[in-house]
């Protein structure tokens, strides 16, 4: 969802970019542009003073104006971050029993996950990718199911078999997993 969401922000704003510096080029070089647009010609200027000092002189024009310039930095200060974040999880802080903690790589318990879920009778491929925070991690898992199983087995058997023993091994109290099935296709083979 995020990435969709940070291409269509993108995409808005470089366009809304191009246009405005396309137009402001296109007056400066003295091509015609259309009526409605605000800088007509090469001495002109976008904002005249009338322009500019139009609503100063009201109360509520500076504090309005603030609020909204402190949205926008606020929004793209969020829009920031979000992009800083790491979608996979590095480590997992596992406990080791003795008052001491190790930490465990992210990509190892993944692997482990997806080899033991892989193992599971009915499943042909299997994904995994932890999120969360390293002392609560949490696992999406895709499930590419053959035919013959059925999606609840196939369900049981992920939460018992690969992610009970992950969490076990972990020495976490809960791994919760979001799972993904989808069954394979295959093509019709003729028989002879």
């Amino acid at each position: 969802m995020l990435r969709v969401v940070n291409r269509v922000l993108l995409g808005l704003v470089g366009l809304a970019l191009l246009c405005t510096g396309g137009g402001v080029l296109a007056t400066g070089l003295g091509v015609s542009v259309p009526s409605w647009w605000p800088y007509t010609g090469k001495k002109d200027v976008l904002l005249s003073d009338a322009d500019r000092d139009r609503w100063s002189a009201q109360g509520w024009w500076w504090p309005v104006v603030i609020a909204v310039l402190a949205v926008l930095v606020l929004l793209m200060l969020w829009w920031l971050l979000s992009q800083l974040r790491r979608a996979r999880l590095a480590e997992v802080l596992v406990d080791s029993g003795d008052g001491e903690g190790a930490l465990l790589r992210g990509r190892a318990l993944e692997n482990v996950l997806e080899s033991e879920a892989q193992s599971l009778d009915g499943v042909s491929r299997a994904r995994v990718r932890l999120t969360g925070r390293r002392s609560a991690p949490e696992a999406r898992v895709r499930l590419l199911l053959e035919p013959h199983v059925a999606p609840g087995e196939a369900l049981e058997g992920l939460t018992r078999e690969a992610v009970g023993h992950a969490r076990d091994s972990a020495g976490l109290e809960a791994l919760p997993t979001e799972a993904r099935l989808r069954a394979a296709k295959h093509r019709a083979q003729r028989v002879t």
